[in-house]
């Protein structure tokens, strides 16, 4: 087990007090202010020491960085929003898919991932087809 440090207890913070999966990039951004001297490349280590460990879990999305979130959440699925790139949490699941598999497949898990436009930047194309 590797010794905590203030860089790590920064980047257990921001991802804990998170509503959505970050990059390391955005955590490196939200840690600045905590712990100045911080690097993308110190982020990068304690995030997979913090994967290794069963603290974090990485995100995947087809043609993306990862991004991390917490481990100990609950089922659930991912909104990306085609604008900004942000990913969001769903808390709700469709349930049972067994019936899409091919005819004699087993479904064990499933990821589920939404795109479309997160709120903010539908408010933002809205007004600005406001303004046009």
């Amino acid at each position: 087990m590797e010794r905590v440090t203030k860089q790590r207890l920064a980047i257990r913070q921001i991802i804990s007090d998170s509503p959505r999966p970050l990059l390391a990039q955005e955590i490196l951004e939200q840690a600045k202010p905590i712990v100045p001297a911080l690097s993308l490349g110190t982020v990068y280590r304690n995030l997979k020491v913090m994967v290794e460990e069963g603290e974090l879990k990485p995100v995947f999305l087809p043609g993306e960085n990862p991004r991390y979130e917490a481990s100990g959440h609950h089922h659930h699925h991912h909104f990306q929003c085609l604008s900004c790139r942000r990913v969001f949490d769903i808390h709700a699941c469709p349930g049972e898919l067994s019936d899409l598999a091919p005819r004699g497949f087993v479904v064990e898990d499933h990821e589920l991932t939404l795109y479309g436009r997160c709120l903010d930047c539908k408010q933002l194309a809205s007004s600005k087809r406001g303004t046009a």
